[in-house]
């Protein structure tokens, strides 16, 4: 677990209630690239880490949803792929997607942490129990996150994140010993 810019034991205190993580798609679980053929179509690239600590704070307990301002059928058949629960695309009111996900699972904006990079989830990072910024997230985000990872955006943030639940909870170690 690495963040920069906070107390640890703030962070794992803001970590133990966590009910709900999402995450914000391009910047987050992508580098933030846009990547459009010639017919249109869009593809991104995912990292492989990312997927397993998601997977990891899945099997964990704890729920999993992703809000994203684009939509695209590949979120789509990643957040299936890794089991992730709730997915919003096309949606740049995170705040009020946030509200619908809260009366839909009973929980409370402290159960919640969310892992963004720009303006459109700076409403939401500010509101939850545990917002955090990804490392190249936009100056002024990071300024108003709890924490910001180290790693960039598409490049192990979303790990580092759950790594952080998981161990805030008292879950990592066996969620790595589950691989031995």
């Amino acid at each position: 677990m690495s963040v920069d810019n906070v107390n640890n034991s703030e962070l794992l205190h803001r970590g133990k209630g966590i009910k709900l993580a999402i995450f914000d798609v391009d910047g987050v679980l992508t580098d933030g690239r846009l990547y459009f053929l010639e017919d249109g179509s869009e593809f991104k690239t995912f990292n492989t880490l990312d997927g397993q600590g998601i997977k990891m704070l899945i099997n964990s307990g704890v729920a999993t949803a992703i809000i994203s301002g684009r939509k695209t059928p590949v979120v789509e058949r990643r957040a299936k792929n890794l089991g992730i629960a709730h997915l919003y695309q096309g949606r740049e009111d995170k705040l009020v997607v946030l509200d619908e996900l809260l009366q839909q699972l009973n929980l409370s904006y402290e159960q919640v942490a969310y892992l963004g990079d720009d303006l459109p989830d700076l409403p939401v990072i500010r509101r939850v129990g545990l917002g955090m910024a990804v490392a190249n997230a936009a100056g002024f985000v990071r300024q108003h996150a709890h924490a910001t990872t180290q790693a960039r955006g598409g490049e192990g943030a979303a790990r580092e994140f759950c790594e952080l639940i998981l161990t805030a909870q008292g879950n990592l170690e066996a969620a790595h010993a589950a691989y031995l």
